[in-house]
């Protein structure tokens, strides 16, 4: 993935009318892009180290680093905490029904759905490996998904198992976008001229 590639896409998602805070400003990140601390529980799959995809990925994200601007409307996700979202958990901020299980109370402790969770991984099915493939540049970073047809029925019977253990489903549960997120936006606006330029 070269350089003016991916300026050209972030030129072309940027660009949206939306001028409403983007959606986890104030909660997940702040405007100087410092992430903050938000508790709660999620499955995910971490690149594996020294694979030929994290190379790709790291230097995909140090291109975009290095774009005029890009620290001042992109807060950059740590290269330690790239990942792919497998089934979305519980957050601190988001306790009701259908974003926390049922069974139990909505004021439970974070360190007490943590022993919650480790209890009923204890059933997990033993289910097949999956591949991963990225599809495209987005919004969201890297847009996933499986590298073949039985990847994609893999991927949805780990989620489907997760949703069936732990006890809820989020409403997109079966439309979720698997991605890699390799940044947050800071601002919502169009892109600003000198990233527009390079992106010729």
């Amino acid at each position: 993935m070269h350089a003016p590639f991916v300026s050209q896409k972030l030129a072309a998602f940027s660009t949206a009318s939306n001028d409403a805070p983007p959606r986890h400003l104030g909660t997940r990140y702040d405007l100087n892009g410092e992430f903050l601390h938000e508790p709660g529980n999620t499955v995910v799959c971490h690149l594996a180290e020294g694979s030929r995809t994290q190379y790709a990925i790291i230097k995909t994200r140090k291109q975009l680093l290095d774009m005029p601007e890009a620290h001042s409307h992109l807060a950059f996700t740590p290269t330690s905490s790239l990942h792919m979202t497998v089934f979305q958990g519980i957050i601190e901020r988001r306790r009701t029904w259908p974003y926390w299980p049922k069974e139990m109370p909505g004021d439970t402790s974070i360190e007490a759905m943590t022993d919650f969770y480790l209890e009923k991984l204890q059933a997990f099915p033993q289910l097949p490996a999956f591949a991963m493939q990225v599809s495209r540049l987005s919004p969201l970073g890297l847009t996933l998904k499986g590298a073949t047809a039985g990847d994609d029925r893999a991927i949805a019977e780990w989620r489907n198992a997760f949703a069936d253990i732990f006890g809820y489903r989020h409403p997109d549960h079966e439309t979720y976008p698997h991605h890699l997120r390799l940044y947050h936006a800071l601002v919502r606006p169009r892109m600003p001229a000198a990233l527009a330029k390079n992106a010729g």
